[in-house]
């Protein structure tokens, strides 16, 4: 999950390259919602081994609150620590 270092939206999302995803969320490119929003901090991730298991946790987690979603970082992330600089 990535967001605005205001804390205002969270963005979750999936991919194959998570370091890659980062560089692009960070320079604007490839999402629309990123570039508009500027969530560019990652600050929560899981990895997957299969694709279909990332889609699956994905849309548990699109699907739960922003109370849940704040629950969830703050599990392993209290701070909201730009994780993205660690990768």
């Amino acid at each position: 999950m990535t967001n605005l270092p205001s804390k205002s939206v969270i963005y979750t999302g999936i991919t194959n390259n998570l370091v890659k995803r980062i560089e692009e969320h960070k320079t604007s490119i490839g999402s629309r919602f990123t570039a508009k929003y500027n969530a560019s901090s990652l600050v929560y991730y899981e990895e997957y081994q299969d694709p279909e298991s990332a889609i699956t946790r994905e849309k548990q987690i699109k699907a739960g609150s922003r109370k849940a979603k704040i629950k969830l970082i703050e599990s392993v992330n209290p701070n909201w620590k730009d994780l993205g600089n660690e990768l």
